[in-house]
């Protein structure tokens, strides 16, 4: 049963003073990361569209590096609780530099924001790579965390189109992944792809690799 439709069945069973509220809670929820509270892929993608549109807009693509190795050796409440914390640093940057955040799945995450300087880009990407790589407190010990990271402006792609903005930005999140993490700005031409996909990604059976460099 869809959201929607719970809604509408449940009008009976509360006050017409409070159903509105609850009506929109639960639609704004469906529209959430159960885990993270971030945008859900399909809500961020709408928004990142809109905002693409923008003058300065950046995409912005992360993957926390290491991830599977600390699930594997702390367990899944750790690795919650870091993506949780990594979900939080992103959306209070985002929200400074007037701009929103969703989790695409697993330990990837994106965000677009709109920076009235566009030239601070670099500090700023070096400020968020820096909140996000700081140790996650855990119980009694902190949690080391790493974290690549891909930009593209929308300066750098020839129309406002945000799969295109998303399929640069993750070239450049590949490129600080093979240098061993940090961040890129997009640059240069386009990488090839298989079946849509940059080469390399997982799905793709192309072995070919983006050379890339600081």
């Amino acid at each position: 049963m869809s959201v929607v439709t719970t809604a509408l069945a449940a009008a009976g069973a509360v006050g017409w003073s409070g159903q509105a509220a609850w009506m929109r809670h639960r639609l704004h929820a469906a529209h959430r990361d159960p885990l993270t509270r971030l945008w859900t892929r399909e809500t961020f993608t709408a928004r990142a569209r809109r905002l693409l549109r923008k003058e300065g807009a950046v995409v912005l693509l992360v993957d926390m590096d290491g991830f599977k190795d600390l699930n594997d050796t702390h367990g899944h409440a750790a690795g919650d609780t870091v993506l949780m914390t990594a979900a939080q640093r992103l959306s209070t940057w985002c929200a400074v530099l007037n701009g929103v955040a969703g989790r695409l799945g697993g330990d990837e995450f994106a965000a677009i924001i709109t920076p009235q300087v566009p030239g601070d880009l670099p500090f700023d990407l070096h400020n968020i790579h820096q909140a996000l790589t700081e140790p996650v407190p855990y119980e009694r010990e902190e949690l080391p965390v790493g974290a690549s990271l891909g930009a593209c402006p929308r300066e750098d792609i020839p129309e406002a189109r945000f799969d295109l903005a998303l399929r640069r930005a993750d070239e450049a999140m590949y490129r600080a992944k093979r240098s061993g993490g940090g961040w890129f700005i997009a640059d240069g031409p386009m990488a090839a792809t298989v079946n849509g996909r940059r080469a390399g990604r997982p799905g793709t059976h192309d072995t070919r690799h983006v050379e890339g460099g600081a």
